[in-house]
């Protein structure tokens, strides 16, 4: 496998290189030049230089300057025209006429004004909003957001327009939770697993922007039926020597962070050391009515709690370098080392007619065995021809181990202590990506993009329960709920997109993406197999126009077919059984399910304000669900004799589910030091099960409202509320709840620091979070959790260094955004 795959790349490598020499078109009239910082002198690279006709502000071509800053805008007819040169924190510069006759043309050197504010050594260029809004996408710019200093990425996630984040952190995106997750377009083995917990142990200081991306091209893996949510970590390009301290203790989690930037000519190295922790109690409760009929029923009652917490330390060494004008080359290391801890009590009561069961399960979870160490190594090369003709090669090594223990004691009113059971799990993930990127700008405003990418997966675990009923025999190994699998995902993806524009402002991009998927999965414990293979085309289409005066008005329509295969902790047919009157598995049987996604958008600029409308529409056939169910306790433990019942959970392909929504996104300066800004989302959701003959549908809304003001002597201050309302699945529905935030900030030491003050949900100690589950004539259950989210966070920023403004060389790096969480 491993010499087929290298050989297609090599193949691959080779056609893209001699079609980009070969790619060349005849020459008219050409002009050149070059553009460089007023202040500096230096090159300012990815300049967008934009020719127009005299009087019009209808660009008739355009182009973006090399590392050099040197731009060619080719095949021009001759006349005069008015060229434009900008750049983000730049002045924009205006030259009024150039002529252009058959022959090249050199404008020579044009120079750019920075416009900069100097806080003290280091040097912050341009200023951007709270919330963009960009053709494709939504982008939070995290860093401009002071209440998020001292808090966790999932707490951040709830700010953030379209997302909301449960009790326990999984994201939904306009009510999806098929949501593809990113950081730094990197992937991560812990990510992948558990969603949820990885973004508990990601500090938002070091967050910059997240993209929401609700209409992915092709050019992205095509998971993710919801969308794709990119978390672009803060990277320091400028030339120089800097550094940062971020320090962060509260009540709820701290955090450390040091990172230093180097960056000398053609070398650039970026180290970076952290430390973080969390610390949470929990309680909830279960009530659940079975009716046995013949007027009978059964009642399960169950009140716990507990204590969960973790920290753990991390470590990035990365570099890059440019080993000449055209050809650059970056290499990275991480590493994560997280421990956890936590305890808990569950207080049980069975009831039912001539059965009484009654016990108490203290489990623990001890600090040592609870481990997940990971590992990534990263590389990359790209070539660059001429702006935007582009040919990068990525390669990417994960590996991670993940191990996780209890004790458990099980107490009854009659007996005392009447059995001891241990847990173990290890777990072994190893993750190979390959990835090849081409763009080739048939002219100044075409673009063709050309890709293939291959992901190998590698799973391994190791799960043993061993139990002592107390009968003299000790700890016995119980294999009926131990498990061991080895499970292999092999994805082979390819793609091209074209883009280019019409008259009267007209943009479109089209695309396709061939997805092959090879599964095989062995359960040793069940002497279950899975074999799986299925080849997805995924065609995306975005059209979009720009009009208005000054061009501040965009409609955009899309649509995409997108896919969501089950992960490996969807698919294995272990059963977990530790509460004992509550069960769950997956299932080897599940299928990927595909969404046919649409949507009509509308944003326009006035002034200070800034609105953002569309519609969106989302149609699913074959989605997996969670389908739950009593069943006898002897069916799921083999030797049972209590006649009670198991309440079990099994997710499978049964639903077909249809969303259909609307979300507003707004935001204005109500004077130049009061900026507000909000949006709401609300979408019908439509799930119904024709093989189970059931169905749930109803209204869904969240929202929230960001005021932030700006004082004198470097005070600010920020308060905002969060709303979700009920929502509902296939057998219920959930109910709603509220957040507040309230925040201070005061610069320091001439704007080089920081100190923020950050209260969460100051008005209630806890946040409910109840859901529930009925089936007609079968059951009723309500599940109850209460999240100790109230929190006071002080947080101490410091940066330290100089450096000098120089744009960065254009690095990228894989994007892995391909699968279904798991545990999160």
């Amino acid at each position: 496998m491993l010499r087929y795959t290298f050989g297609l790349w090599a193949f691959l490598s080779s056609i893209c290189m001699l079609w980009a020499q070969t790619a060349t078109a005849a020459d008219t009239g050409r002009l050149t030049g070059t553009v460089l910082n007023a202040t500096t002198k230096r090159p300012v690279e990815f300049a967008t230089v934009t020719l127009l006709s005299p009087g019009s502000t209808t660009p008739i071509t355009g182009a973006t300057c090399d590392d050099k800053g040197a731009f060619v805008l080719d095949k021009l007819a001759a006349g005069d025209y008015k060229l434009t040169v900008s750049f983000v924190g730049f002045a924009t510069k205006t030259v009024e006429k150039v002529t252009v006759g058959t022959t090249t043309v050199s404008l020579g050197q044009l120079l750019l004004a920075p416009s900069t504010q100097q806080l003290g050594e280091v040097q912050v260029v341009g200023q951007k909003e709270l919330v963009e809004t960009r053709a494709d996408r939504i982008v939070y710019n995290a860093e401009k957001d002071i209440s998020n200093a001292g808090a966790t990425a999932a707490e951040m996630l709830r700010k953030v327009p379209l997302l909301t984040v449960d009790a326990d952190g999984n994201v939904e995106l306009r009510g999806s939770t098929s949501v593809r997750v990113l950081i730094n377009g990197k992937p991560s083995s812990i990510l992948a697993s558990s969603v949820a917990d990885a973004l508990r142990r990601l500090p938002a200081d070091k967050v910059k922007s997240v993209e929401v991306i609700t209409s992915p091209s092709a050019k992205y893996d095509a998971e993710g039926t919801g969308g794709v949510i990119n978390i672009i970590l803060k990277k320091n390009d400028l030339t120089g020597v800097t550094g940062s301290v971020n320090l962060s203790a509260g009540t709820r989690n701290s955090n450390f962070n040091s990172s230093l930037s180097i960056r000398q000519g053609k070398l650039g190295i970026n180290p970076e050391l952290g430390s973080y922790a969390h610390y949470n109690p929990n309680r909830g409760s279960v009530d659940r009515t079975d009716f046995l009929g013949e007027g009978q029923t059964a009642r399960l009652l169950q009140q716990r709690e507990g204590r969960n917490s973790g920290g753990g330390i991390y470590g990035r060494l990365g570099f890059d370098y440019d080993l000449t004008e055209k050809d650059a080359f970056n290499v990275g290391i991480y590493t994560d080392l997280y421990h956890s801890t936590g305890t808990q009590t569950i207080r049980s009561s069975y009831v039912a007619p001539q059965t009484v069961d009654q016990f108490t399960r203290e489990i623990r979870r001890p600090w040592g065995p609870n481990w997940w160490p990971e590992l990534n190594l990263n590389g990359g090369y790209t070539h660059t021809f001429k702006p935007k003709q582009e040919l990068s090669l990525l390669a990417l090594q994960s590996r991670s181990a993940n191990t996780s223990a209890y004790n458990l004691d099980q107490t009854r009113p009659e007996t005392g202590l009447d059995y001891l059971e241990t847990s173990r799990n290890k777990r072994r993930s190893r993750e190979t990506t390959l990835q090849l990127d081409y763009s080739q700008p048939l002219d100044s405003t075409n673009l063709l993009e050309l890709g293939a990418k291959t992901i190998l997966r590698n799973e391994q675990s190791d799960y043993r329960i061993e139990a002592d009923s107390l009968d003299g025999r000790g700890l016995v190994f119980v294999p009926a709920r131990s498990n061991e699998f080895r499970y292999d995902q092999n994805v082979f993806a390819a793609y091209g997109t074209y883009g280019f524009s019409l008259p009267q402002n007209y943009s479109i991009k089209a695309g396709a993406r061939v997805e092959h998927t090879r599964v095989n999965g062995d359960f040793l414990s069940s002497s279950t197999t899975v074999r799986q293979r299925y080849t997805n085309l995924v065609p995306t289409l975005t059209i979009s126009r720009d009009f208005g005066k000054e061009k501040e008005q965009k409609i955009k329509l899309s649509y995409a077919r997108r896919l969501q295969r089950p992960s490996i902790y969807m698919l294995n047919p272990y059963l977990d059984i530790s509460n004992r009157r509550v069960a769950s598995s997956g299932n080897p049987n599940l299928t990927a399910e595909l969404t046919d996604a649409y949507e009509l958008g509308y944003s326009t600029t006035v002034k200070k304000t800034t609105l953002n409308i569309s519609g969106y529409w989302r149609q699913t056939n074959n989605a997996f669900q969670p389908f739950a169910s009593n069943v006898p306790a002897s069916q799921l433990i083999p030797g049972d004799t209590s006649n009670a019942t198991i309440f079990y959970t099994r997710p499978q392909n049964v639903a077909r589910r249809a969303t259909y929504g609307l979300n507003l996104y707004g935001s204005t300066k109500l004077t130049d030091k009061w900026t507000l800004n909000g949006s709401v989302n609300g979408y019908y959701l439509s799930v119904k099960s024709a093989a189970l003959g059931i169905g749930n549908q109803g209204w869904i809304y969240n929202g929230n409202l960001t005021s932030a003001w700006t004082f004198e002597h470097g005070l600010s201050a920020q308060a905002a509320v969060y709303v979700n309302s009920p929502r509902v699945f296939l057998q219920g529905r959930t109910n709603g709840n509220v957040w507040h935030t309230l925040s201070v900030k005061k610069e320091l030491f001439e704007k080089k620091g920081s100190l923020s003050l950050a209260v969460e949900n100051p008005f209630a100690r806890t946040i409910r979070y109840a859901a529930t589950l009925e089936q007609e004539g079968v059951f009723v259950s309500q599940d109850v959790n209460y999240g100790y989210n109230r929190a006071v966070r002080l947080s101490f920023n410091w940066q330290f260094g100089k450096m000098d403004s120089a744009p960065a060389k254009n690095r990228k790096t894989i994007q892995n955004d391909d699968l279904q969480g798991g545990k999160g």
